[in-house]
């Protein structure tokens, strides 16, 4: 029962890291990409040839 005085803060304190890790994200733009998906699909560049600028 003592290991859990230890345990349940970490585990917070764990939790509470990957949660501001995650609103980070949004706040950086990591997930805005409304029209990407869409357009790859349907253009004939493929990831093991890349175009060449």
């Amino acid at each position: 029962m003592n290991v859990l005085v230890y345990l349940i803060p970490v585990s917070i304190f764990l939790g509470g890291l990957g949660l501001a890790a995650f609103f980070w994200s949004i706040r950086a733009r990591q997930y805005d990409d409304p029209d990407g998906d869409a357009n790859r699909i349907l253009t004939g560049d493929y990831d093991d040839h890349p175009r060449q600028e």
